[in-house]
Parts: C-alpha cells; sequence; structure tokens
C-alpha cells in the first residue's frame, strides 16, 4: 500500500501559499502604518545615528565659533542681531544638504531598505515621511542658530535688534529650499558619497561658469540657486526675484526630487 507523502509547499513568512508576499497594509480590515509613525521613525534616525548626530555637533560647533570669533573680532558696527545670524546661517547653508542627504540615502547606504519597505511597503510615504523630517530639522537647526546669536548679540554685540520678518522668513525659506535639495539629490543618486559631491560641485561649477562666461550670465540670474537666494536672505524680493527663485528651484530642487522619488519607488532592493 502506497501512501502519498507529497506536502504542500510552506508559505513565506509574510506570504500566502503560493509564495506571493503579502501586503500587511493591504489586508482587509487592516490599517496601514499611521504616517505619524513613518515620520517620527524618519525623524528619530536623522539623529540616532553616529554620522547624523556628528553633523549636527559640528554644525553646532561651526555657528558658535564663528559667532564667538566675530564678536571677539569683528567690527562692533556689524555685530547686531540681523549681522550675527546671517554669520551663523552660513555654515547651515553648506552642512544642511547633507543632512537632507543622509536622510534620504539611509536604506540604501547602510541596507536597511528591506526593512524599512516591508514594514511600509508605500515607499511615497516613505519619501514624503524623509523630506519632511528633513525640513523639520533644518527648522529646528534655524531656531537654535537664531537663539544662539540671541544671546551672542545680549553678550558681546552692539544690541541692536534689527531682524526683520522679512530677513528672518527668507533665511528660513532660503535654509528649507537647501535642505530640500540635499533630499532631492540623496533620492537622485542613493549613494551618500556621490550625493554629497554632486550638491557641492555641480552648483558651484554652473555658478563659475555664469559669473565667467558673458553668454551665460543671463541663464545664471534665473539657473543659480546660490545667486537668487541673495535677494531672499536680504529681505528685499521684487517679482522678478520670485520668478527667478522658482525657476532655480524647479531646476535644483523639484526635478532631481521628482526623479530621485520615481528612481525609489521602482528600485529593486537587494
Amino acid at each position: 500500500m502506497s501512501t502519498d507523502t507529497s506536502q504542500s509547499p510552506a508559505p513565506a513568512v509574510g506570504g500566502d501559499a503560493d509564495g506571493a508576499v503579502s501586503n500587511p497594509s493591504a489586508l482587509p480590515g487592516r490599517a496601514g502604518v499611521p504616517f505619524v509613525r513613518t515620520f517620527q521613525a524618519e525623524l528619530r534616525k536623522m539623529v540616532d545615528t553616529r554620522a547624523g548626530r556628528w553633523m549636527i555637533v559640528v554644525m553646532a560647533a561651526v555657528a558658535v565659533l564663528i559667532l564667538a570669533g566675530f564678536v571677539i573680532w569683528g567690527p562692533a558696527e556689524d555685530a547686531s542681531f540681523a549681522g550675527l545670524l546671517e554669520l551663523a546661517t552660513l555654515p547651515l547653508a553648506m552642512l544642511l544638504p547633507i543632512i537632507g542627504i543622509m536622510a534620504a540615502t539611509a536604506e540604501w547606504s547602510q541596507r536597511t531598505g528591506l526593512v524599512t519597505f516591508v514594514l511600509e511597503p508605500r515607499r511615497g510615504r516613505v519619501v514624503l515621511a524623509k523630506t519632511l523630517a528633513a525640513v523639520v530639522l533644518a527648522a529646528v537647526v534655524l531656531a537654535a542658530a537664531v537663539a544662539a546669536s540671541a544671546v551672542a548679540n545680549l553678550v558681546g554685540g552692539n544690541g541692536e535688534w534689527d531682524l526683520t520678518a522679512a530677513i528672518g522668513g527668507g533665511m528660513l525659506l532660503a535654509l528649507l529650499l537647501y535642505v530640500l535639495q540635499g533630499v532631492a539629490f540623496g533620492l537622485l543618486f542613493l549613494n551618500t558619497p556621490v550625493a554629497i559631491v554632486s550638491v557641492l560641485v555641480l552648483p558651484s561649477i554652473w555658478g563659475i561658469a555664469t559669473t565667467a562666461v558673458s553668454s551665460l550670465q543671463e541663464a545664471g540670474r534665473w539657473l543659480n540657486l546660490d545667486q537668487v537666494t541673495q535677494p531672499l536672505l536680504a529681505g528685499d524680493m521684487a517679482g522678478r526675484d520670485w520668478a527667478q527663485l522658482v525657476t532655480a528651484s524647479a531646476v535644483w530642487v523639484l526635478l532631481p526630487l521628482a526623479v530621485g522619488t520615481y528612481r525609489v519607488l521602482g528600485r529593486e532592493v537587494k
């Protein structure tokens, strides 16, 4: 007498009997991961890693050293609140994009993509959470720079509180654009070193080219992000300035952000 010993294949973990992996967020009657939880996780990952912590420490240390040096050796007539804040935000404009890059490339450089996208298979929500987390962290860093500049003005400044709403809002918007540019380049390249070099070198090369080559100067007025943000930081934006800011932001921020998001949505996780 023969006995049929064949067995049906065991279902994969998290999958059904034919081996297809099920989507926990797509199960009937079961809600997906709340977006707030995804956002909190992405924000925590930006400061929990050693690289993230050290980047924040470096930004704080550089800003404090610049403020202290200017208060001690700088001209007293320029040591106003607005002037000190402008000095404190100079290193932030260079380092905040790196924060955005590290947030965007974490799953691909640290090989945690499989865990992240299994817990939250809807990759678009992960990208949105990373972007918002980078923006919130940039706002917190700017708030710390404002507090440090206020203390420096009280301790060794000239006591002038000349920061206007236009200048303060312009600084905030400019820094947010820079950190969004970092997120965009991180999503575009999905490689931390390549993205960092690209976000630091490519705009600089383009800026030098638009300054040195006369035929590119008009294009530089519309497509040089560093140049179009100068009126924003000065708080004297006009109608043409806003149009130039939108154009440059579309090329250096929105376009790589869109292409990078498309890459993340379709890229295979290994």
